[in-house]
């Protein structure tokens, strides 16, 4: 029998960065995530086969599974990890994979691999459900980060999030703007790595205390006001505070100089989707800058349930 496992992708809209240390932040899930199809075989092996959103294999391989050991013949990145993940699954729990049969495993991803949002993730809570393992700690043995793009994939309405003691805290909410016609996100034509992101982060010095009172008002006013132009003075202001501790330029002053309106990056900074708010429609701006792929918000976020 055929079991069928789905996770949605990840937007972090607030406290990219300092959510690794506490700071309260504001993600959602998005309408587009990744599917896991797991079926059994009569071989001792798990046959893998990745799938693209236009539905071509990106990657297959097939991995042995013999005393109490998991490898693979390919010798890549994808391979190591998944070796990475499987391994800690099976370490959290023993039952998992220990069988006379084999597996049959299919992941599909509805999303570009360049867009960013969540393929690492979607995986691995995805697999984290089939081991019955729980996937916060499965992510923090093979991946880490903050574990907000794993409470994304677990739930499809916008979270606040946030880290207490190291552990995650979720809270469903509702965050649906009145003016979410004049808000947009634009790919920026380049994949950030998170995990150097974050090591650029964790280098830098400043008054982690402060910045964290500052981010969270920010994340509580953002999700909370109905006026446009309110939302686009918080957005501008968390640019520059996220900016000045991390030594990086906005990405509206790198790249958009010109542009009438707010822009704000999403996740690490450098490229992904950012969160562009207009009160004109700026699809055609983006465009003439060479910046092709435009979703609406509708487009884009999960609809709150």
């Amino acid at each position: 029998m055929k079991q069928t496992f789905y996770s949605h992708g990840k937007l972090l809209l607030t406290a990219e960065y300092v959510v690794l240390d506490n700071a309260l932040a504001l993600a959602i899930p998005t309408k587009f995530g990744q599917f896991l199809e797991v079926e059994k075989n009569n071989t001792n092996s798990i046959v893998w086969k990745s799938y693209t959103n236009t539905n071509t294999i990106w990657f297959k391989a097939e991995f042995s599974n013999e005393n109490n050991s998991i490898s693979c013949s390919i010798e890549n990145e994808v391979s190591k990890n998944l070796i990475k993940i499987l391994t800690a699954a099976k370490t959290l729990n023993p039952k998992f994979l220990k069988s006379d049969f084999g597996f049959n495993v299919t992941s599909k991803l509805e999303f570009p691999q360049n867009w960013g949002l969540g393929s690492s993730s979607t995986l691995l809570n995805n697999i984290a459900n089939w081991a019955k393992v729980d996937a916060f700690t499965l992510s923090n043995l093979t991946f880490g980060g903050s574990g907000y793009d794993i409470a994304c994939a677990k739930n499809s309405t916008p979270i606040f999030y946030n880290l207490e003691n190291n552990m995650p805290n979720v809270t469903p909410t509702l965050f649906n703007p009145e003016f979410r016609n004049q808000l947009y996100f634009v790919h920026l034509n380049q994949k950030q790595n998170s995990r150097d992101g974050i090591k650029h982060y964790k280098a830098q010095q400043f008054n982690l205390k402060e910045t964290i009172t500052k981010i969270t008002t920010i994340t509580e006013q953002l999700s909370s006001t109905t006026n446009f132009n309110t939302f686009c003075n918080l957005i501008d202001q968390h640019e520059t505070i996220i900016s000045k501790i991390t030594k990086q330029e906005t990405v509206k002053d790198s790249l958009f100089q010109d542009f009438n309106g707010s822009i704000k990056s999403l996740g690490a900074w450098g490229g992904d989707f950012v969160l562009v708010a207009s009160k004109e429609n700026p699809i055609s701006y983006f465009k003439t800058k060479g910046f092709e792929t435009i979703l609406s918000w509708d487009q884009m976020v999960l609809e709150n349930i």
